[in-house]
């Protein structure tokens, strides 16, 4: 018996057959992105019925629009921590320096220092602590905050272009 005459069948189960189309698709030397044609075509050769290609585009536009939405409320909550940052640094050296001069020596400015800078610390561990309840709880709101906004906006620009 050769080694081909014993050779043996292989099987796969679902998420490996997706593992390794995903690496064949990435290696392939195809410059540029795919077009819907060619998704379609994928998907046929692939015997993937169109209705199943369809749901399965919507779920990932959804998906990514979960994604943009979260990037943009972490941005947001970047942006804050900086600006807190700043108010901090200016604030903190004016009366660090306040305080040198009038005192000649650190003593109540090290305080609002410290109590500052641990309040500070807790507002980054919490910026970028980004599972959770409570981060979920904060990313609702803001959601609702920004659509809200939004909802405004449109409003008095519709209203502003009426008028």
């Amino acid at each position: 018996m050769s080694v081909s005459e014993t050779k043996i069948t292989r099987s796969y189960n679902q998420e490996e057959i997706q593992q390794i189309l995903h690496l064949a698709i990435s290696r392939q030397n195809y410059e540029g992105e795919f077009t819907r044609e060619q998704l379609l075509e994928i998907a046929a050769e692939l015997e993937i019925p169109p209705e199943n290609l369809a749901l399965a585009e919507q779920e990932w536009l959804a998906q990514q629009g979960e994604i943009e939405k979260r990037q943009a409320f972490n941005s947001y909550r970047r942006g804050r921590l900086q600006k807190s940052f700043g108010k901090f640094a200016i604030v903190n050296t004016f009366l660090v320096l306040l305080n040198l001069v009038s005192a000649g020596q650190l003593t109540w400015s090290l305080y609002i220092l410290l109590f500052w800078g641990l309040g500070l610390g807790l507002n980054a561990w919490n910026t970028f602590l980004l599972q959770g309840e409570e981060y979920e709880r904060a990313f609702q709101q803001w959601y609702r905050n920004h659509q809200l906004r939004t909802s405004v906006n449109s409003f008095f620009n519709k209203l502003l272009k009426a008028w």
